[in-house]
């Protein structure tokens, strides 16, 4: 039987690192992965006397984070230690493959580190998926090293398998998308690549997320008495989505308008898209386009007119679910795109691109 890889996640306390940890945790072509933590990082919760019992691989158990302790819903399970990071470590043990779920610019810092010491990355934030310049710019990275970092930033493919899957395989850095950016561009990319959409006249897109999308950090924007019987948009014309949608389709970006909103639920994304066609087409024409380009594609689900998506349908799946409706003249089409944010949009999607970065089944440990 062949070995099974051996994987690190450093982010294992925000919402997305959890649900990748469970992910991982059940994969059965992965060792159960090393649980990663910078060693100035503070955490939710003091370790409990149990924790404190299992012997820390660092050899400091007295300073011991078990990520059960954080979230309760691990325990029972055994320990679930959270080790300093350190890249000699990480190649002593063997590990090939590392996950980030870190913010953007520890990220930024962290990935060239990685591909120096031999490892390659999947990195779930926005550092390293966007390759202009002008769309990057709302970061406000400032790399140390300008140069390898703009080497890098050449060499990261986007991690959207159903666009990137031929260039994900030999990748040593796999940006995974933007969960809005994911409902978005799997929504458009059939119309844009077959030429049917009418640009000119604009495309409008209408996201609506839950609250996890924000992350975990608690802000005045995501208290309960503002989320709760509530729903407010935000960064209109701003959003760090936006330059994504618009490399990975291939348009500019004052050709779409993307405004998200928060929903008052934890998890979940739905996406209401506009467009124009370039000449009058039936519903079937327009079904069979989209059933051509995701032909094969395990984890897009295509309804049929005239039932449509709903967050509730894909909430705790690995899929993105689509609809349409078609106007009378045949011209004017609104799409509909589901998916949860923290599977397809986040943790899914990458256990997806480590699947093809590995030469497993796209589907494995997924279905």
């Amino acid at each position: 039987m062949a070995a099974k890889l051996k994987v690190a996640l450093l982010g294992v306390t925000g919402y997305s690192g959890l649900e990748l940890t469970r992910l991982l945790l059940r994969h059965p072509r992965v060792e159960k992965p090393l649980l990663l933590r910078r060693a100035e990082a503070s955490c939710d919760s003091q370790p409990s006397k149990s924790s404190k019992r299992g012997a820390a691989s660092d050899g400091d158990s007295e300073n011991q984070i078990n990520l059960a302790d954080i979230f309760p819903a691990l325990s029972g399970n055994g320990s679930y230690p959270l080790q300093p990071l350190s890249w000699s470590s990480l190649k002593q043990q063997g590990v090939e493959l590392l996950f980030l779920a870190t913010p953007h610019e520890v990220s930024r810092e962290l990935v060239p580190e990685a591909v120096a010491n031999g490892i390659r990355v999947i990195d779930l934030s926005g550092a390293w998926r966007l390759k202009q310049a002008q769309h990057r710019r709302i970061y406000g990275f400032k790399d140390e090293d300008s140069l390898t970092a703009a080497e890098l930033t050449k060499k990261a493919v986007y991690g959207l398998p159903e666009l990137n899957g031929d260039k994900i395989h030999s990748a040593a850095i796999v940006a995974n998308p933007g969960c809005y950016a994911s409902s978005v561009i799997l929504a458009l990319a059939p119309l844009l690549k077959a030429g049917m959409a009418d640009c000119t006249k604009g495309i409008v897109a209408d996201s609506k997320s839950g609250v996890s999308g924000a992350g975990k950090e608690p802000t005045s924007r995501t208290h309960f008495v503002s989320v709760a019987d509530n729903l407010s948009a935000y960064s209109v014309f701003t959003h760090r989505h936006l330059g994504e949608i618009a490399e990975q389709l291939q348009i500019n970006t004052n050709e779409i308008t993307f405004t998200p909103h928060l929903l008052p639920i934890p998890r979940g994304i739905l996406s209401t898209i506009y467009v124009h066609l370039r000449e009058s087409m039936q519903s079937a024409q327009i079904e069979s386009v989209y059933r051509e380009f995701y032909q094969g594609r395990r984890f897009v689900r295509m309804f049929q007119m005239p039932k449509l998506p709903e967050i509730q349908f894909s909430l705790n799946t690995k899929y993105c679910e689509l609809g349409f409706c078609l106007a009378p003249d045949g011209k004017r089409l609104v799409i509909i795109s589901c998916e949860d944010n923290l599977m397809k949009g986040a943790a899914g999607q990458a256990v997806q691109n480590m699947n093809l970065m590995h030469g497993f089944p796209e589907e494995e440990g997924l279905l």
